[in-house]
C-alpha cells in the first residue's frame, strides 16, 4: 500500500473560472446600466418635451385658425392681427393658469401621500427622505410661465406672417406655409429629442394643423354666408 498518496491526499484544483468573473460578462452588465440609464433619462426628458411641444403648437394653431376663420368674413389685415394678438394673450393666460392649477394639485397629492407614508413608517430617515422629495416636486410658477412662454412662442408665428401682407389671398397663403413650416419645425424638434419617428411624427401634426385651419375656416365661412351679422 502506498502510504504516500495515503499521508499527503491531493488537493482539489480549483477552477479560475469559477471564482473570478468574466470580462465580457461585466463588460454585458456595464452595457446593460447603460441602456437603462438612457432609457431612463429619455422618459424623464419626454416630461418636460411634451409639455414646451404641446404648448407651442397649441399656441400655432389656436392663434392661426382664430386668424384664418376671422379671415373667411373678413378681409382686413387689422381685424385678423387684432384676433391673432387676442388669441395670444387669452391664450398664454389659459395656459398658464391651468398648468399652474394641474401642477399645483399634484404636488398637493404627492405631499400629502409623503407625509402618510412618513406617518406609517418606522424608520428614523422617513423625515429627511420626505424633505429631499418635496424638493424635487415642480414648481408650479415655473411649470405655469414655461407653459405660457411656449404658447405665446408659438402663437407668435401666425402674427407675424400676417403683420407685413395687405392682400388678402398672399396674406392667407403666407399664414397657412408660416404655420405649416412651424408646425414641421416643433414636430421635427421634438421627434428628434424624444428619439421618435421624425417622418411620422411630422406628418401626423402637419395634416392635424391643415384639419384644425381647413375646418375654422370653412365653419366660419358658412356661418358668415348665412345671412347673420358679421
Amino acid at each position: 500500500m502506498d502510504t504516500t498518496k495515503a499521508n499527503n491526499p491531493q488537493k482539489p484544483q480549483i477552477d479560475n473560472n469559477q471564482i473570478l468573473p468574466r470580462t465580457d460578462d461585466i463588460e454585458s452588465q456595464s452595457d446593460n446600466e447603460i441602456q437603462v440609464e438612457a432609457i431612463h433619462d429619455y422618459s424623464k426628458r419626454a416630461q418636460w418635451l411634451r409639455a414646451a411641444v404641446l404648448g407651442a403648437n397649441d399656441g400655432l394653431l389656436s392663434t392661426a385658425s382664430l386668424m384664418m376663420g376671422v379671415g373667411a368674413v373678413r378681409q382686413d389685415a387689422k381685424t385678423m392681427i387684432l384676433t391673432g394678438a387676442a388669441g395670444l394673450v387669452a391664450g398664454a393666460c389659459s395656459m398658464a393658469i391651468g398648468e399652474f392649477v394641474s401642477v399645483y394639485s399634484q404636488c398637493d397629492i404627492e405631499v400629502a401621500q409623503l407625509k402618510r407614508q412618513q406617518k406609517a413608517s418606522k424608520n428614523g430617515d422617513a423625515y429627511q427622505e420626505t424633505e429631499a422629495t418635496e424638493k424635487k416636486l415642480p414648481n408650479p410658477l415655473q411649470a405655469a410661465a414655461a407653459s405660457a412662454f411656449a404658447f405665446a412662442i408659438g402663437a407668435v408665428v401666425p402674427l407675424l406672417a400676417a403683420a407685413f401682407i395687405k392682400e388678402y389671398r398672399v396674406r392667407l397663403g403666407v399664414v397657412v406655409a408660416a404655420v405649416s413650416l412651424a408646425l414641421l419645425v416643433f414636430s421635427g424638434l421634438g421627434a428628434v429629442l424624444g428619439r421618435a419617428p421624425l417622418v411620422k411624427s411630422s406628418l401626423r401634426v402637419l395634416i392635424g394643423g391643415w384639419l384644425a385651419m381647413g375646418i375654422t375656416f370653412g365653419l366660419t365661412k358658412l356661418i358668415g354666408t348665412t345671412g347673420l351679422p358679421v
